[in-house]
């Protein structure tokens, strides 16, 4: 049986696609009876003819991709399209660490470890990007004789 005509009048009234005009089984006889758009509508009117509902992308992959990615999988050298600073902020990587090196020269020259000509010294060596993190930090000092012993 072609209900192909009634399909697409039902699509028209509709405004959907044909591919989501559905009939109800049991009434096909009456919607191979219809053709003209009175009757069509009358049928839609019935629910004998309906519109399926719309179906949206699974994100059942997504999902299993992301906690793959949680755990640090499929991050690796391949899949990055980016420049290293597109990934992550340069300036906030600068700011954690700057931050984290004046908080400790802070912390020694407030406990009386270092006076605050070396801290004024150190404080703008770090301002210039003289060191790339704490521990660097901690080496010079350890290397010039300026950081007291147990301090670590």
């Amino acid at each position: 049986m072609d209900l192909s005509y009634q399909r697409r009048l039902a699509a028209e009234i509709l405004s959907v696609g044909e591919s989501r005009i559905r009939f109800d089984p049991d009434e096909l006889d009456r919607v191979e009876a219809a053709v003209t758009r009175e009757d069509v509508k009358r049928l839609i009117h019935d629910g004998v003819i309906y519109v399926a509902p719309m179906h949206s992308n699974s994100r059942g992959r997504w999902r299993i991709r992301h906690e793959k990615r949680k755990k640090g999988r499929r991050r690796g050298h391949g899949r990055r399209k980016g420049k290293a600073g597109a990934r992550q902020d340069p300036k906030r990587s600068w700011m954690f660490r700057i931050r984290r090196i004046r908080r400790f020269l802070r912390w020694l020259r407030d406990n009386g470890l270092i006076d605050r000509r070396v801290y004024r010294r150190l404080y703008l060596m770090a301002k210039g990007g003289a060191f790339d993190s704490l521990t660097s930090l901690k080496r010079y000092m350890r290397d010039h004789g300026l950081l007291p012993e147990g301090v670590e």
